[in-house]
């Protein structure tokens, strides 16, 4: 590790050297993608972690890689010069490669999905068992895991619904799919436009956003954006306010001087966490005449998360050069939602690198990441602060100032007029109709819920998402979830945690019986479990009994307590338990119900409803 933060200086100075000596290549912008994707069962749409063995089918594909998690894959997309129909051959390109995955995926009864959080994804599929098994995913996570100061990862994340829970191992950050795009941009010019792309991270984030469902709970628009800092922060609640950075993050301040702002900024912040076997002296390749890969200087900047990350490359023709890759935008809702996006952004960047020489001077810094929180939080329902103060809705600001930015720098690049009417067509749809990928996930998962368990609305809302995304139509211009027609719904693999109730009414051994009573009366339930102060499970209260005993205490004129009446020999299961061992407690009990624990603690229960609901 010594060895390699040593390289890591050497290619910093080195990097410097290069600006100073003004090495970059110039006189071309090249755009490029990354496309990531999950993959689902067949027969369940639920995660299918077969990574390993798709790529086995898939050797003769060398732009298609792993990603963290058994259930992801990722493709590399070819850079190309921004100009003429770059854009539309950026569509057909990922199209096709997309295809060519499917093909082999159905021999696996798998099929992709293009989503920023994959609906049917749920908290134990994130276990280390399903962490891709190659060396440097492992070593990245323990190395995480090492910094944790800690017991485990918290996700707390409030919208329509709350998700408040721990988890043991940043594998979380593994619910994310993205569609990352690269612009390459002038040494010269490398401040103006980051500062630039900081500032469009909201309304771009905000007019994209395809991420409201995490575990089956409706929370921020683009809840990527606190899934991945959450799932990586290694930091604790203290007494004290000293302020440590998460590893996910958006930037504390513009950039003034250089890239080497930011790199300077991320080596001081933060610890490296892996190091590589650098064999190549940076200084001393640059000394020969030749450019360096700076490999240490990359390794460390793949560690840290910051959502418009600053790149370096060496291009085909030996030439260096810088790229802005903006992570902001997710995968999906379809390959032309997607490019629609990437356009967008490039178009207004190249508009603004064009006419504003310092975006600063437009907009504080606080401003800007204000708006980039609101716009994680509420999407196409954002008010942003903007230029010289003004308020503006998220729609407002894309119809009447972005899209003519957008067109206008992408007419400086001589950018087919067909395709920025085709694409830009894309984003002026989803503006008008005030409808993104999320509104319809989040409309379409409500109207579900509101008729049927949630495990089977997200089965069918999975399913439609895939269904639509085939058809490449812009995701403004999709039906409504109930014009879709679903399969047989196949509950058969499912665990205890998919389909338990969790929000409970539960009574101590102390609560009076007239108490229960009267809470079984108003909430229409036949039993209540009985939970200690810690909410550990100590027994159950059922109709049958109750009413008995009501009975019981008019004779007797004595007050009856929850501790006389309840049952404390019952069958419990575990969150892991399958559906079918659950069919059999339950026919075999002589209890409507059955709670379910993790350790002794009660976190939900199953009663006869959720079962019928299941068929």
């Amino acid at each position: 590790m010594q060895a390699f933060v040593s390289s890591l200086l050497s290619d910093v100075q080195a990097l410097e050297e290069m600006l100073e000596k003004d090495m970059f290549e110039k006189g071309i912008t090249r755009i490029g993608a990354e496309q990531e994707m999950v993959m689902v069962k067949a027969d369940n749409y639920k995660p299918a972690t077969i990574a390993m063995e798709a790529l086995d089918t898939m050797k003769e594909y060398e732009w298609v890689e792993t990603e963290i998690a058994r259930f992801n894959l990722e493709t590399n997309l070819t850079p190309a010069e921004l100009k003429g129909t770059c854009f539309s051959k950026l569509e057909k390109e990922n199209q096709e490669k997309l295809d060519l995955i499917q093909e082999k995926l159905d021999k696996l009864n798998t099929k992709y999905v293009l989503t920023g959080i994959l609906p049917t994804l749920r908290k134990y599929h994130l276990h280390l068992k399903n962490l891709t098994p190659k060396k440097r995913y492992k070593a990245l996570l323990d190395a995480i895991k090492a910094q944790q100061l800690g017991s485990s990862f918290e996700l707390k994340l409030v919208g329509i619904d709350e998700l408040l829970v721990k988890h043991d191992s940043a594998l979380l950050e593994a619910c994310n799919t993205s569609f990352q795009i690269h612009l390459q941009i002038e040494a010269k010019d490398f401040v103006q436009y980051y500062n630039i792309a900081q500032a469009l991270a909201g309304p771009v984030m905000a007019i994209a956003a395809n991420s409201p469902l995490v575990f089956g709970k409706r929370l921020w628009h683009e809840s990527r954006i606190a899934l991945f800092q959450q799932s990586l922060d290694t930091r604790s609640t203290h007494e004290h306010m000293r302020e440590r950075s998460a590893r996910v993050t958006f930037g504390n301040d513009w950039i003034y001087d250089s890239i080497l702002d930011i790199y300077k900024e991320d080596i001081t912040r933060f610890r490296a966490l892996i190091s590589s076997d650098v064999k190549e002296d940076s200084l001393k390749t640059l000394k020969k005449g030749k450019i360096p890969k700076l490999r240490s200087l990359q390794v460390h900047n793949s560690t840290i998360y910051r959502w418009n990350r600053p790149c370096y490359g060496i291009s085909e023709n030996g030439q260096p050069h810088l790229r802005i890759e903006n992570r902001v935008i997710p995968a999906g809702p379809t390959v032309i939602d997607e490019v629609a996006n990437a356009m967008f952004w490039i178009g207004v960047m190249i508009h603004y690198g064009n006419t504003i020489p310092d975006i600063k001077k437009k907009l504080s810094f606080a401003d800007v990441r204000d708006n980039f929180g609101k716009a994680a939080r509420f999407g196409i329902d954002t008010q942003f602060n903007w230029f010289n103060d003004k308020k503006i809705s998220a729609c407002d600001l894309v119809l009447k100032q972005l899209l003519p930015a957008a067109r206008k720098g992408l007419e400086s690049r001589k950018v087919s007029k067909r395709d920025i009417n085709k694409y830009l067509g894309v984003i002026e749809g989803r503006a008008k109709s005030h409808m993104n990928g999320a509104r319809w996930i989040l409309r379409s998962f409500t109207q579900l819920r509101s008729e049927m368990n949630e495990d089977k609305a997200l089965s069918i809302l999975t399913s439609a998402i895939i269904e639509n995304q085939r058809t490449n139509k812009p995701v403004h211009t999709w039906p409504s979830i109930h014009t879709f027609k679903f399969k047989d719904y196949k509950p058969s693999e499912l665990l205890a945690s998919d389909f338990m109730i969790t929000d409970l009414f539960t009574v101590q051994k102390d609560d009076i019986i007239e108490l229960v009573a009267k809470m079984m009366e108003w909430k229409g339930i036949q039993c209540t479990p009985v939970e200690d102060v810690k909410g550990n499970l100590m027994g159950i209260v059922t109709s049958a009994e109750l009413i008995k005993n009501l009975i019981k205490q008019k004779k007797s004129k004595k007050t009856l307590t929850v501790k006389d009446i309840m049952i404390k020999d019952f069958e419990k299961v575990g969150p892991k338990t399958s559906i079918k061992k659950v069919k059999k407690l339950m026919r075999a009990s002589k209890i409507a119900c059955l709670p379910v624990v993790q350790g002794e603690e009660l976190i939900g229960l199953i009663t006869g409803k959720e079962l019928k609901d299941m068929e």
